[in-house]
């Protein structure tokens, strides 16, 4: 199921996303940047799209990592998973970290992280003094055998 996502660039040399294949979860992000950036071991920057996105209320936008970054090159979203709210206006930045212990080099029109839009649903929290029972119960981490 498609449908559209109204986009507008803020900046010269913007790239709009691009779904790579038909059955892509995400579309693509890139980097509006007019000189490369050097993203050190160890560090962080933040990279402007160069667009801004009109996401549809009771959906939000989702920034992930690309593998091929994360797994070649450790270069993932410094927040793990930007969140885009649908009454969101202004520029999509990707904040990058490097994981790895060698700098790596971000080029102009990279493509820098991938973005989809998924439903969500508003929630009012409301507080109790009791929850019901489940068979996990309070098991935490790996209480379920792994």
């Amino acid at each position: 199921m498609a449908f559209e996502i109204k986009v507008k660039k803020i900046r010269e040399g913007a790239v709009i996303p691009k779904i790579a294949t038909v059955g892509s979860a995400a579309a693509d992000l890139y980097a509006c940047i007019e000189e490369p950036v050097t993203v050190p071991s160890g560090g962080s920057v933040v990279i402007p799209t160069g667009l801004a996105i009109a996401v549809p209320e009771g959906y939000g936008a989702f920034i992930f990592a690309r593998s091929g970054l994360g797994i070649k090159h450790g270069i993932v979203p410094r927040n793990c998973v930007g969140v885009i709210d649908s009454d969101y206006r202004g520029e999509v930045c990707v904040g990058l970290q490097n994981l790895s212990n060698r700098h790596y080099t971000i080029q102009p029109r990279d493509r820098i992280a991938q973005m989809a839009i998924m439903p969500v649903m508003a929630a009012e929290y409301v507080l109790c003094e009791e929850l019901s029972d489940t068979e996990r119960g309070q098991g935490g981490f790996g209480s379920t055998g792994k």
